[in-house]
């Protein structure tokens, strides 16, 4: 059975497309999986991304993972596409932009949500839950970009945990190599899978396959 994860946050800033990278990488589990990754946001970062990674000599896992760019109102019949031959279709989708986003979260099984942790961060992505309850498709929040200390994370989680929306056992630390792979066209899974940021994007990977297959 194929898969669709919608990558969705109205809040512009929150790492969606540097996670929808990695995560497109290491969902492939190393060429295990056939996974697409879909490119809907007009900005085409994850879109620059891919064309690096294919514009580069060095072998890597590459048959595994297909790309996509198109517009939004063509995402449900892409997707409908997609699932027919792969695993898993990752769907990026744009920040303020409600119809091209909500197409998205329409054709989603789960629809991720990366929230920093921040209050303000924390209270735009209502839009994007109330938007994911409208379409009546379950989401999962993932906290991202996490500082290695401070008291406000710890505040930020109890925060998040009332608001009674699954949230993903794996956090995100605020790691540079996150940034600096996408650079090399790869992902941290392959470019430096034992460092702590590999590890993280490794076990979001399998959270989400683990809450997909329930």
């Amino acid at each position: 059975m194929a898969w669709t994860v919608t990558i969705a946050q109205q809040k512009g800033g929150s790492g969606k497309t540097t996670l929808a990278a990695h995560l497109a990488v290491a969902l492939t589990g190393g060429g295990v999986r056939k996974v697409a990754a879909v490119d809907i946001d007009p900005q085409g970062s994850l879109a620059r991304w891919y064309a690096r990674r294919i514009g580069d000599d060095r072998e890597r896992p590459t048959a595994a993972l297909t790309f996509s760019r198109i517009t939004g109102w063509r995402t449900q019949a892409e997707v409908d596409r997609l699932t027919r031959d792969h695993d898993v279709v990752l769907v990026d989708s744009p920040p303020h932009m409600e119809t091209e986003a909500k197409i998205a979260v329409r054709a989603a099984d789960l629809v991720l949500i990366p929230v920093q942790p921040s209050p303000m961060d924390l209270w735009a992505t209502q839009p994007t839950l109330d938007m994911a309850a409208g379409e009546k498709r379950p989401a999962m929040l993932v906290i991202n970009r996490l500082p290695a200390r401070g008291k406000l994370a710890d505040a930020v989680r109890g925060e998040i945990a009332a608001l009674g929306v699954p949230v993903s056992p794996v956090t995100i630390g605020n790691r540079a190599a996150l940034a600096a792979t996408l650079l090399d066209g790869r992902g941290i899974t392959e470019a430096a899978p034992r460092s702590p940021a590999g590890r993280e994007i490794a076990a979001l990977a399998e959270a989400i396959l683990d809450h997909l297959d329930r």
